[in-house]
């Protein structure tokens, strides 16, 4: 049995997709949600799945999964008004015999196994590991329209998920957030805010998220282009 939870963070209100619903819309005839469930069913390290998703999405999502046999799928949890609202509601029906939590999105379907199984063994390692890839372009710091700084790319990374934690280590930094009242967008910086050192792991540029109607059509030629 694995030592894993997967947390699928589904619970976004896509306003940059034009009205279509993210996560059941169709990547290559199959609902979005449908790959990242898929990701995780297939990894012997997970024991059970648990996907944060609006209440009107509740219903679809486990007929979803009954679809497409997500057999490790524990519940789906109403998601909260804020990333880590939506986290912190699914992490209250974890397992207790769960070791590591991995936190990923729902909108990021094109995650590879392999990547993920290095995630995990890096978490054990070093208590917290996530997915990136270093940035191609440069990047420019800009306030007020003017550039203030240029950061050096060598040590720029693009972060994706999933983003892995030792258990305790990720209730700490959810406690610790909850009594600094912080609010973050990235689970790594639950670890951060508390100075610990999470581990980058090396993905590829493929895992990209679903966040514009462009994404979809982008991701759509990724997979055609891997079944050629």
């Amino acid at each position: 049995m694995g030592n894993v939870s997967a947390i699928i963070a589904a619970g976004g209100n896509a306003v940059r997709m034009n009205g279509i619903n993210k996560i059941t819309a169709l990547l290559c005839e199959k609902p979005v949600i449908a790959y990242s469930m898929l990701a995780f069913q297939a990894l012997d390290e997970v024991s059970e799945i648990i996907v944060g998703a609006r209440a009107c999405d509740i219903s679809v999502i486990y007929e979803i999964a009954e679809k497409y046999a997500i057999t490790k799928l524990s519940g789906v949890t109403d998601a909260g008004t804020t990333r880590q609202k939506s986290i912190i509601n699914a992490l209250k029906t974890v397992s207790k015999d769960t070791e590591l939590i991995a936190v990923h999105d729902g909108a990021r379907p094109l995650v590879n196994t392999e990547y993920v199984k290095q995630c995990i063994r890096d978490a054990e390692v070093f208590g917290g590991a996530v997915l990136g890839v270093p940035v191609k372009d440069t990047i420019k710091v800009v306030e007020g329209g003017l550039v203030t700084d240029t950061p050096d790319r060598r040590k720029l990374y693009i972060t994706q998920t999933p983003q892995i934690f030792k258990k305790k280590l990720y209730f700490d930094g959810v406690n610790f957030a909850l009594e600094h009242d912080l609010d973050f967008a990235d689970d790594c910086q639950l670890a951060e805010a508390m100075g610990i050192k999470i581990h980058m792991t090396m993905s590829n540029y493929k895992n990209i998220k679903i966040t514009t109607p462009e994404d979809l059509a982008i991701a759509q030629a990724i997979l055609k282009g891997a079944a050629q």
